[in-house]
């Protein structure tokens, strides 16, 4: 054969630059140190950048103007703290809770994985380990260690988070802020007295709550009525639960309460749980769900409810009207939704718009009508999860910086923590119809994925959808075992504009879980599976 020619001469690296601003977006702020600060972040190696965003926050004394202040230190306002000081910016977060993390640290996301995964291995023991040869003796729930267990988990997280903020010299201002100006906070301070905080912009990030249901009051302290926070810190496991509400907490809270032995009933206004998840997948979801004991009340809503010694009694009719009847349980979760934190908080005195949910009105970059203040997370429009808001808070500090920051809120995943898991990223099947899109499918079931049977997990199946004409894939929804990890390969795809053979091309490990997702996009652009 003819040799080969020799390999062309390597070529010389471009020249690193920084990214240029945004034509609409704000200027980089004033102060020369922080503009020299940003050309050396934006070009240095990243242990660098960090000492040197860390140096220029100490250097700049707390009498000074910030560059930035974050109103709320919960999953978007602390990591766009974290990541503004990282840009070299002179950064103030502050938080009323007394503990940073938000509602996802301290009373959501992370308590609620710690009980799943605490009340799972309990059901494993009990149920599935005679399975596994595995003989054990009577088990019992130690309930209050297994509620340390949660505790000691959030308490070392949001220290980390208190760490990460000296450690990149970004100031904690513990108390309630309100807007007192374009450019400036008002801190009830928690330890007494107030504060003002100067600062060139101000990023509103102060989450969202749960949403009330007036015919169910909650009353967290009395242990009958409660929302996701009372349902994390009950102190007994109650014999019948019903949760109102048939979405991501209400469907979370009940399987840890179900897999303790309680009782499950899910009433449910719609037709389906899980509304805003693929209607295939979802429907499998509630059989799966029904299978492991939890009963479903569907179309039905609460018109009142009646606080006994002895539990709750709830009245209920159909939701389209109806004869009214009654159940009773000892506890009843109201999880019927979340609603914006933005009242108190002075938006309305300086004319920043909000919609009729509550919702802070803003631009493409995050900017409200008044031009020094910006918002992100939940008390904007999308879905309130907390990476999306991770996501806004990251970019909306890089347009203040005057780079470029951007948001994909197409491939912005969506997980329920059950088990099995559900996991969900881009267009559902129903969006795709209803959009008029000509669209190919794919599937595949864990029942034929070799790992899922070697650990006895084989319900569930992943489901591709894709242009018909492009291959490109569009969504991607999975039940089954470790659901929410693999959505991370599906996210990064759609991410990149693949399409469904580049992913069935890509060589996965063997035994293991993400093969469903290779078959399924072998199923999506071949029409056929390999193992199938």
């Amino acid at each position: 054969t003819a040799p080969r020619p020799p390999p062309p001469p390597p070529r010389e690296p471009p020249t690193p630059r920084a990214p240029a601003a945004l034509p609409s977006s704000p200027a980089p702020p004033r102060d020369p140190r922080g503009s020299t600060m940003r050309a050396v972040l934006a070009r240095g190696a990243p242990a660098a950048r960090s000492r040197s965003a860390g140096l220029l926050a100490r250097a700049l004394s707390s009498g000074e103007k910030y560059d930035v202040t974050i109103l709320g230190g919960g999953p978007g306002g602390y990591v766009a703290a974290i990541k503004a000081a990282q840009l070299g910016l002179k950064t103030a977060c502050v938080e009323s809770r007394g503990r940073l993390g938000g509602t996802c640290l301290n009373v959501g996301c992370i308590p609620s994985k710690s009980l799943l995964h605490s009340s799972h291995l309990y059901h494993e023991a009990k149920h599935e380990f005679a399975t596994h040869g595995i003989e054990v003796g009577d088990l019992s729930v130690n309930l209050s260690k297994m509620m340390e267990l949660k505790s000691k988990t959030v308490t070392g997280l949001t220290g980390g988070i208190e760490f990460l903020f000296k450690k990149y010299g970004v100031d904690y201002v513990k108390g309630w802020g309100r807007l007192s100006g374009p450019q400036s906070i008002n801190v009830e301070l928690l330890e007494g007295g107030s504060q003002t905080v100067e600062s060139d912009k101000i990023v509103i990030a102060t989450g969202s709550e749960p949403m009330p249901l007036p015919p169910c009051p909650v009353d967290n302290a009395g242990k009958r009525i409660v929302d996701s926070t009372g349902a994390l810190e009950l102190t007994e496991i109650p014999k019948k639960m019903v949760v109102v509400g048939g979405g991501v907490i209400g469907l979370e809270m009940g399987s840890v309460w179900n897999r303790l032995g309680t009782e499950v009933e899910v009433v449910e206004f719609l037709d389906r749980i899980v509304p805003t998840m693929d209607q295939e997948i979802g429907k499998q979801f509630q059989r799966t769900l029904k299978k492991q004991g939890l009963k479903f009340t569907l179309k039905t809503k609460v018109t009142s409810s009646e606080v006994t010694a002895d539990g709750v009694v709830l009245t209920v009719e159909p939701a389209a009207g109806g004869e009214a009847q009654t159940i009773s349980a000892d506890v009843v979760l109201v999880a019927t939704g979340r609603r914006p934190v933005t009242k108190g908080i002075g938006l309305e005195e300086l004319g920043i718009e909000m919609d009729r949910l509550g919702r802070v009105q803003v631009d493409e970059h995050f900017q409200t009508k008044v031009p020094s203040v910006y918002a992100i997370g939940d008390c904007i429009e999308g879905a309130m999860l907390a990476h999306k808001a991770e996501e806004e808070g990251i970019a909306c500090v890089e347009i203040i910086a005057g780079f470029a920051g951007h948001v994909n809120y197409d491939v912005i995943p969506g997980v329920v923590y059950t088990m099995p898991e559900l996991a969900s990223a881009g267009k559902t099947e129903e969006e795709l119809k209803e959009a008029g899109v000509n669209f190919a499918k794919g599937t595949f079931p864990f029942s034929a994925n070799s790992r899922a049977r070697c650990v006895n997990q084989p319900e569930g199946m992943v489901k591709i959808l894709t242009d018909a004409e492009t291959d490109r894939m569009l969504g991607v929804h999975i039940i089954g075992p470790n659901a929410g990890e693999m959505i991370a390969e599906a996210v990064l795809a759609m991410e990149y504009g693949a399409s469904s053979e580049d992913v069935a091309r890509t060589c996965h490990a063997h035994p293991t879980l993400s093969e469903a997702l290779k078959e399924a996009c072998l199923a999506s652009s071949t029409g056929n599976a390999i193992h199938m």
